[in-house]
């Protein structure tokens, strides 16, 4: 139990540097699917909060995730899902495509 790798933001079994790749790469899809202009920093934290959000929407839906490309997938539908948001509540003219 004391070696056991601890859940970081509600994504079990995924250690802090497999966060960031996934974090990294799921921001990165998830702002060429909507045409969001971000740099690399934005990426990861947008990927982040993206896993974070698919894996409580998946928990809600009471799907089981396992393996690294299902914490892809869902860190890319949760990403989507922030960016679309972000882009809902901005202002006019901020996060659009150039």
């Amino acid at each position: 139990m004391l070696y056991e790798p601890l859940p970081i933001l509600g994504t079990p079994h995924i250690g802090f540097i497999a966060l960031i790749i996934i974090g990294g790469l799921a921001g990165w899809l998830a702002s060429m699917a909507t045409h969001a202009n971000h740099g690399l920093f934005t990426n990861i934290l947008v990927g982040i909060a993206g896993s974070y959000l698919g894996s409580k929407i998946a928990e809600l839906l009471a799907i089981g995730v396992n393996g690294s490309l299902m914490h892809l997938i869902l860190a890319f539908a949760g990403s989507v899902i922030i960016i679309t948001v972000w882009r809902m509540v901005s202002p006019a003219g901020t996060s659009r495509p150039r």
